[in-house]
């Protein structure tokens, strides 16, 4: 592949709901530009883009991938994102690294919910945008329906350039709305035809949509506008140049994928109106100076380079994906990563085609590569020199809520396993692996039960290990709410030196229940000598780690020592601090012990038309609303707190509710007693595990 300099590089992410057609667009891409000979099909499971077992199998998309086409002089990265939700880390990562989107939406379905996330994301990242309608070739397919849509929920700013012509029920041609011209597609060509008096009609709503958003763009074309003037085809391509820039116009263009029909028209407006990156910002911090560096895709300043996404594949191998922010990348180059404080000697560099490394020699300023076997480096860090180390900032992720307990089928690969979901975390930053150490459990995060489960089907296909997914166990505490006053003697003799440790302890609430235990001794006359109270503290230590009601850990009690007796011989430290132990479990079952459960302040943002179900279903679920508050968007954030263990399954359940437009975040608060029928449950749930370990 050709070397490119910065004004003649495009970096467009595809963006849109799941299964809308953006893998089949970035193949119709591929095709049209040369890079492969036959269109692949994701029924077949052979673009691309979609290269992995995962993807093959499941015929969607899972992680982003990166396809660079020549088109016209310049080159198009396309970075082709995953639609479901549950792998949103992977858009975000690209819509980071990207200059500008096309928002893909299906002519069939129209506008659904992952086109309006999509939406939400460009404005998020202000990254100027296309809407390509796809599908065109289906009966029932309607451009006519999602511009009409598009316009009402997104304003004026929506400028339709072609709209389809058919017949015979079949997608033949297309208008051009600026040059008011028609075309008629005959194999690959597109060749001129008078414009069907059917099409004249919307020839004029469009066109009239067009000259609205134009003026829509400066009070002097405004004050033309109103005054009845028209603006030529070279006034309008130039306000569109502009203004697509800045998002003040969105061109919206339709086709067929799979046809390959529209795909020309679309590259060419890529080149011509979509910014090349140095027309956007770009800054960090130099962390020798503490000023601000200003990179702005200059070729001419220090190198830096942000790593916008990790591949660590089993059979291709360790990428990092880099934007180049500033300067021009070499193979025999050396950086520095201030993240690590290391050196990293880059080696080849190459483009990424989807699963294919392609080597080239240099990577100006703006345009996307890879870089292979980085050691020390992760997504999110910035490589720069050493003489000008440089930072930018991380892209926001989403965070993982949706947790489960994993168990290993074969105890043999704990290590194994975790070593790769280790190497898959790295991948996708939104899946999470974390050890539970109190609870005894090993727990996996995401976005959703989706990547959960993706999770677990790679490590079965991919690293040969089977792994359980289940409820994980809930951070239940104890403590009391009474008072108990017990002693404990051991005694034992066993022929030589027995063991002998007798002690008189008050127990009580502590009001901290933030910390485990408080230990005091009150101990007079030297009943129990000194040198036992350590003793006495870790036999306590040990009983608040188990507790004696359910065996979860014990918080906010009050352990003090005031009597007790010992024998010259056979006392020991082994000997008190069993005593202890045991008087501990006896003095917390005499003083009302009760199970303390975590509560979780819950934020909720959906539409408004959706409070009402939410409300509800957070109220069967024990939940307590605090407030609701307006947020943009036409939408609310309700807060309420309810108990963590009722938050399993609604990531799903709020899905369903919501149609896929709610979101949830929560975060651990405090402890509540638990109401006496969860208490009985877990109380059970113990004594029936002691009896089969019993039995066992």
């Amino acid at each position: 592949m050709n070397v490119y300099t910065t004004d003649k590089i495009r970096n467009v992410v595809l963006l849109g709901h799941g299964g809308c057609g953006k893998t089949s667009l970035a193949e119709a891409f591929a095709y049209i530009s040369g890079i492969t000979s036959r269109m692949g099909k994701v029924a077949d499971g052979n673009t691309l883009s979609d290269f992995s077992k995962e993807e093959v199998r499941r015929h969607i998309s899972i992680s982003t991938s990166v396809i660079p086409i020549e088109w016209e002089g310049c080159k198009i990265n396309v970075l082709d994102t995953p639609g479901f939700f549950d792998f949103v880390g992977e858009a975000e990562e690209a819509v980071g690294a990207a200059d500008a989107a096309i928002i893909v939406v299906s002519g069939k379905n129209g506008v659904e919910v992952g086109t309006e996330k999509a939406w939400e994301l460009c404005d998020k990242y202000k990254l100027p945008r296309f809407v390509f309608v796809t599908d065109m070739d289906l009966d029932d397919a309607s451009f006519k329906n999602v511009v009409e849509f598009m316009t009402e929920k997104y304003g004026k700013k929506m400028a339709p350039f072609h709209f389809p012509i058919r017949e015979n029920e079949k997608l033949t041609g297309y208008v051009n709305v600026i040059a008011e011209k028609a075309y008629k597609w005959e194999g690959k060509d597109a060749n001129e035809m008078p414009i069907p008096d059917y099409s004249k009609e919307n020839l004029d709503v469009y066109r009239d949509a067009i000259m609205e958003a134009v003026a829509e763009t400066s009070e002097e074309f405004m004050d033309r506008y109103f005054g009845g003037d028209t603006f030529s085809e070279a006034e309008i391509r130039s306000a569109v140049r502009t203004n697509v820039a800045d998002g003040t116009i969105v061109p919206m263009s339709m086709g067929s994928a799979i046809m390959c029909r529209g795909i020309y028209t679309l590259l060419d407006d890529i080149v011509k109106y979509m910014p090349s990156p140095d027309a956007r910002q770009c800054a960090g911090v130099n962390m020798k100076t503490n000023e601000i560096f200003e990179a702005n895709y200059d070729f001419s300043k220090s190198k830096t380079a942000y790593v916008f996404k990790t591949i660590v594949d089993p059979f291709i191998g360790k990428y990092s994906l880099i934007k180049v922010c500033s300067g021009v990348l070499k193979g025999d180059d050396t950086l520095f990563n201030e993240a690590t404080n290391s050196e990293v000697k880059l080696g080849k560099v190459y483009v990424m085609q989807g699963n294919k490394a392609v080597e080239v020699s240099e990577l100006h300023a703006g345009d996307l590569g890879a870089l292979g076997k980085l050691t020390n480096v992760s997504t999110g860090d910035t490589l720069s020199t050493k003489a000008v180390p440089v930072r930018f900032g991380r892209t926001e992720l989403s965070k993982p809520y949706t947790v489960m307990r994993y168990l290993v089928e074969n105890k043999g690969d704990m290590d194994k396993a975790s070593q790769a979901l280790q190497k898959i975390a790295q991948e996708d930053l939104t899946f999470q692996v974390e050890n539970d150490s109190e609870n005894r459990q090993m727990l996996v995060k995401g976005v959703g039960d989706l990547q959960l489960e993706v999770v677990k089907s790679r490590l079965e296909n991919e690293y040969k290990i089977k792994i359980e997914l289940v409820e994980p166990k809930v951070a239940y505490r104890e403590t009391i709410r009474g008072k108990s006053d017990v002693e404990y003697k051991y005694k034992k003799q066993t022929g030589g030196h027995g063991q002998y440790g007798h002690v008189k302890m008050r127990f009580e609430p502590s009001g901290d229940i933030t910390v485990p235990y408080e230990f005091d001794q009150e101990v007079v006359g030297g009943s129990v000598p000194k040198n036992y109270f350590p003793a006495v503290e870790k036999g306590v230590q040990e009983g608040v780690g188990r507790g004696p009601l359910a065996a979860y850990p014990v918080v906010g009690i009050k352990a003090v020592l005031y009597d007790g007796s010992y024998h010259p011989v056979d006392s020991s430290e082994m000997a008190f601090k069993t005593a202890a132990a045991q008087a501990f479990k006896k003095g917390v079952m005499e003083a009302g012990p009760v199970l303390m459960e975590p509560i979780a302040d819950l934020k909720v943002q959906v539409p408004d038309a959706y409070t009402g179900d939410v409300m509800g279903d957070l109220n069967k679920r024990r939940g307590r609303v605090l407030g609701m508050n307006p947020i943009e968007g036409g939408k609310q954030e309700i807060e309420a707190e309810l108990p963590m263990s009722c938050l399993g399954g609604y990531c799903n359940v709020l899905r369903s509710m919501t149609g896929g437009r709610g979101t949830y975040a929560y975060e651990f608060v405090r402890y509540e007693q638990a109401p006496q029928e969860i208490q009985q449950k877990e109380v059970e749930t113990r004594a029936s595990k002691v009896a089969e370990n019993s039995e066992d």
